[in-house]
C-alpha cells in the first residue's frame, strides 16, 4: 500500500511527458496562481482559529459542556463525548488530540474509543471547510448553508451515537 502514491506521481510524470507538458513550469505557474488565493482564505482560518482558542481557553467550552452533561445523561449519552462532539465541527486537529486523550484514558476498543472513533469519521470540520471554500471564492452571503451543515453534523452525531449502541453497546 506505501507504493500507491510514488506510482501515482510517477504515471502521472509519464503521462505529462507523452503529452508533452513542461511539468516544472506548469507545476510553478499552478503554485503562482495559488498566492491570491491564499490572501483570502487565510484571513478566515486566522479568526475561526482564534475564535477556537478563545473558546477553550476561557473556559467557555468547559461551561458548555458541564451546562450539556446532564442533557447528555438524559439522553443516555456518555457526556465524556462532548468535547469530541462540540470540537469536530470547528477543528479537526482538536478533535483528533480529544480523541488522543480518550484514547490514553479509557484505550481505543473501549466503548467510550469506539464510539469516539466513530463520531470522529462520521462528521466533517464543517466550519473550517465552509471558511476555507467560502473564503477562496468570496461567498458572503452563505444563506441555508450553516444552518443546514449544522443540521447535517447533528445527524451524523445522532446517527454515529446510534450505529455506536447497536455495535459496540
Amino acid at each position: 500500500m506505501s507504493v500507491v502514491v510514488p506510482v501515482g506521481v510517477l504515471l502521472l510524470l509519464g503521462y505529462a511527458l507523452l503529452k508533452r507538458v513542461r511539468v516544472f513550469s506548469a507545476f510553478t505557474d499552478g503554485a503562482a496562481k495559488a498566492f491570491p488565493l491564499l490572501g483570502r482564505v487565510i484571513p478566515c482560518l486566522a479568526a475561526m482559529l482564534a475564535a477556537i482558542t478563545v473558546l477553550r481557553d476561557s473556559g467557555a467550552l468547559d461551561a458548555l459542556i458541564r451546562l450539556l452533561s446532564p442533557v447528555c445523561g438524559a439522553l443516555g449519552v456518555d457526556a465524556r463525548l462532548l468535547p469530541l462532539i462540540l470540537l469536530r465541527p470547528l477543528s479537526g486537529s482538536a478533535a483528533i488530540a480529544v480523541l488522543s486523550d480518550l484514547f490514553t484514558q479509557y484505550g481505543p476498543d473501549s466503548e467510550i474509543g469506539l464510539t469516539a472513533s466513530v463520531l470522529l469519521g462520521a462528521s466533517e470540520t464543517l466550519l473550517y471547510t465552509l471558511a476555507l471554500y467560502f473564503g477562496a471564492v468570496g461567498v458572503r452571503k452563505t444563506r441555508f448553508t450553516v444552518p443546514l451543515a449544522l443540521l447535517a453534523t447533528l445527524t451524523s452525531v445522532v446517527m454515529g451515537l446510534l450505529f455506536s449502541k447497536l455495535f459496540f453497546g
